[in-house]
């Protein structure tokens, strides 16, 4: 007998298998995927005023209350274009403000989406109240 043992025939070396780790990349992908903010942010711009000694209001009142589920003139529920259709008639110069109010239930995204129509429309001079 020999001081060597026998063994037998040697194997091949095994390759480490990239299953974990390519697992470990679709984890981190779906991770971040989910933590991403992806849409795209945008500022109202709105104008702070104060009120002026001796300013009136001229015209007809221009109320439009900001429902969680529509709209109203005046206190009259209407759909969009007809709301901008009467709201034209009751503004005599493109300066004249419109007051904006959002009711109990409302989101703000849509009081914003009430604003950009209304801006669409030539009302620029928007006033939001509480």
């Amino acid at each position: 007998m020999s001081g060597a043992f026998d063994l037998g025939p040697r194997r091949r070396g095994r390759r480490p298998s990239l299953t974990p780790m390519i697992d470990v990349v679709f984890l981190l992908l779906v991770f971040f995927m989910l933590a991403a903010r992806f849409g795209v942010e945008a500022r109202v711009p709105l104008v702070l005023a104060a009120p002026t000694p001796g300013a009136t209001w001229s015209g007809p009142p221009r109320l439009v209350d900001v429902l969680p589920d529509g709209q109203r003139l005046n206190g009259v529920a209407l759909e969009m274009p007809a709301l901008l259709e009467r709201l034209a008639g009751l503004v005599a110069e493109e300066g004249d403000p419109v007051v904006l109010r959002a009711r109990e239930g409302a989101v703000l995204q849509r009081l914003v989406e009430v604003m950009s129509a209304l801006e669409a429309a030539g009302h620029l001079r928007l006033v939001v109240v509480e």
